[in-house]
């Protein structure tokens, strides 16, 4: 009851929470906003809630500022404050680059609020490393759980200089502002660029790779500034030399800097090297000292050195993005896979065909939850292209194996329902048939039915490939008691007598007869006697394994306790089916005794049955006839008795007639009974 009470109390308050936010903000008109899943941007003012776009249900993530949470500075200040974040996300909505983030929903104003909406996120870099600001408590346990993994760490840094190239070499933009806070990880677990509020575009064309970038102002607030955690010393340069000049030319180099105090925190537990506390003058003094890391511990040697140069105070000893990408510490199995994954669209089938049957082998090596978020997702783009589906599926299916039911039903079966439906190239059935065993231990009863069953249903007409019939066949009575009994009257049953009859693969036809024996646990006694054994003398085939598969079927009807097989049917059908196959050439001497012992067996209780009838008949006749007599003996005793007579000898016009005994009463209904019965 506390849990329940705790739950609808949390429900409540994020309901409320979002009554006093977003309505009148535009956004909503358009998206569902869900709960809060994370906190960005500079002291994680936006929130983050899950969500999805009313028209087309796709998901999405509602970025949310709260314009309450400036009331605490001054209006010229709080206005400035709104005027950056409303040029970063305007900045952000015209990148369009794989490793930024993606905008779905330009940003829209409100009294209250800014929002805006984007692809769906998981939540910052900052919340992952453990810094939960402006999330409310509890944290979510998705999110309070969670811990890197290496090849995650390796490929989500390899995104961000990939991203830093994109944005200083193709837009000529400085991020400006490069810390965990304005990092984000999508649901997918890929590492995206965001918080664009003190990016810096190129003023000189004929310097196209320096920037003009504003030095920290005490006298503007923490949020309206960079991260002075992050930021590059040589940003403090003209407050160093003793200028007054407020602004400073700096390089990309600058956003290296960032990048390296990036790496320093994700192995420090989200720690950052150095510690300004937000104090504009602890920072100039810290620029003046020509700070450089000392201790790099835990992280790994093949990186430490480069972390050390991308935090060197002097901006020409650091690597750019070009380098660094191209370091020992990224030329990783598991880093290349998930790499080829991202390019895959500019592949040919045939470099993807290549790619998909050696996966398999690397999939161990990745973390589960990469594999459920990252590759799955990735495979499964290519299930519009039916000719890749058989490269792929094995991939999709090695992933299912390890995934949680709750996981697969929620990660990876809406990928395979529209795959189940494919019928061309057959080996997607084939592969379907050989983990049908796996997929029927994940996949829900009522997924089941709409989904799985029709699938098996065209296997089982399928005529081109023998090998998917029988594989359907044998998995077919694992999860018949997933099958009402509609449906296995008028589909199940009849497509499997269909095939029977009318295959001509002997070992096809076997496998139809030992799939009927196993589902006789899942029918009733009608539909056995009128479905299923009139079936059998119709076969085309007096094979010896055909024979033993129709003596199995009689054999397990016959000794089912819930069955069996009424003398008539046995005496009158399939005795004289069976009796002239005991002559048939191809039978062995074991499958000879076999027949002619169920023959015997089959007569022996037709024998002891109609013998029983006969006998009870018998004594019944035998009580009728008693009955009869008793009778009869009363008549006679009651005819004997004499009229009374009056006391002076003359009759007196009444007849007294005698009262009957307990026995006599007994007779007289028994033979009622008797008679009623016959």
């Amino acid at each position: 009851m506390d849990y329940l009470n705790k739950l609808k109390s949390t429900v409540s308050t994020t309901v409320s929470q979002l009554s006093g936010v977003l309505p009148g903000n535009p956004v909503t008109r358009e998206y569902e906003v869900g709960k809060q899943i994370g906190s960005a941007g500079p002291d994680l003012l936006w929130k983050i809630y899950s969500g999805f776009k009313k028209s087309t249900k796709q998901e999405a993530a509602i970025f949310v500022l709260e314009k309450k949470l400036l009331d605490k500075y001054s209006k010229r200040d709080k206005d400035l404050a709104i005027e950056i974040f409303s040029k970063g996300v305007a900045q952000l909505t015209r990148l369009r680059h794989p490793q930024i983030l993606t905008v779905q929903h330009s940003l829209e104003e409100s009294r209250e609020s800014l929002a805006f909406a984007t692809e769906p996120v998981f939540a910052s870099l900052a919340n992952i490393l453990g810094n939960h600001e402006n999330i409310p408590v509890p944290v979510p346990p998705q999110l309070r759980e969670h811990s890197l993994f290496e090849v995650e760490i390796k490929y989500g840094l390899q995104q961000l200089i990939e991203g830093l190239i994109f944005l200083h070499n193709d837009v000529k933009l400085l991020h400006g502002n490069l810390c965990p806070e304005s990092i984000v990880v999508n649901q997918q677990g890929a590492w995206k660029i965001f918080g664009f509020d003190f990016c810096l575009t190129n003023q000189n064309p004929q310097e196209s790779k320096s920037w003009s970038v504003k030095e920290p102002d005490r006298d503007t607030p923490a949020i309206s500034q960079a991260n002075l955690d992050y930021l590059a010393p040589e940003v403090g340069v003209g407050k160093r030399l003793g200028g007054s000049v407020n602004s400073i030319s700096c390089r990309s180099s600058a956003d290296m800097y960032s990048l390296g105090c990036v790496i320093y925190s994700i192995y420090q537990k989200g720690n950052s090297p150095w510690k300004m506390d937000s104090d504009v003058d602890q920072f100039y003094r810290h620029a003046a000292s020509n700070p450089i890391i000392q201790r790099l511990d835990g992280i790994p040697s093949e990186l430490s050195d480069y972390v050390r140069s991308l935090t060197h105070p002097g901006p020409e000893r650091r690597p750019d993005a070009h380098q660094l990408v191209k370091i020992s510490f990224f030329d990783d199995v598991a880093v290349k896979t998930l790499n080829y994954l991202d390019t895959l669209f500019q592949w040919d089938n045939l470099q993807k065909s290549q790619f998909y049957k050696g996966l398999p082998q690397i999939l161990p090596r990745l973390p589960h939850r990469v594999c459920l978020h990252r590759v799955m997702p990735c495979m499964a783009t290519e299930f519009i292209n039916a000719s890749m589906v058989p490269f792929i599926l094995p991939c999709a299916m090695q992933i299912a194996q390890d995934a949680t039911k709750e996981n697969f039903v929620a990660h990876i079966l809406p990928y395979l329902k529209p795959v189940m439906k494919i019928q061309e190239p057959i080996q997607i059935l084939l592969i379907f048939m050989q983990r049908m065993e796996l997929l029927l231990q994940k996949t829900p009863a009522d997924d089941v039915k709409t989904d799985v069953l029709p699938m098996v249903y065209r296997a089982l007409e399928l005529e081109s490939s023998s090998q998917i019939q029988e594989l359907c066949l044998t998995i077919i009575p694992s999860f018949a008691s997933l099958v009402d009994y509609p449906a296995m009257k008028n589909a199940l049953l009849p497509r499997i007598k269909k095939l029977c009859l009318n295959t001509s693969q002997l070992s096809v036809r076997v496998n139809c007869l030992l799939c009927i024996g196993k589902l006789l646990d899942n029918v009733d006694k009608w539909l056995v006697l009128d479905d299923v054994l009139p079936m059998l003398p119709l076969i085309p085939s007096k094979d010896p394994a055909v024979i033993m598969g129709i003596l199995g079927v009689y054999k397990m009807t016959m000794e089912h306790e819930r069955l069996g097989i009424p003398k008539e049917v046995i005496a009158g059908q399939i005795i004289p089916f069976l009796f002239p196959l005991c002559v048939e050439p191809g039978l062995s001497l074991q499958q000879f005794r076999s027949l002619m012992a169920t023959i015997r067996e089959m007569m022996l209780r037709v024998e002891e049955e109609q013998k029983s009838k006969l006998e009870n008949v018998a004594a019944m006749q035998v009580q009728h006839r008693s009955a009869m007599n008793m009778t009869m003996d009363l008549e006679t005793t009651k005819s004997s008795i004499t009229s009374p007579t009056s006391s002076n000898g003359m009759n007196s016009g009444t007849v007294t007639t005698p009262s009957l005994s307990p026995l006599t009463k007994c007779s007289f209904m028994l033979r009622v009974s008797i008679n009623t019965c016959w």
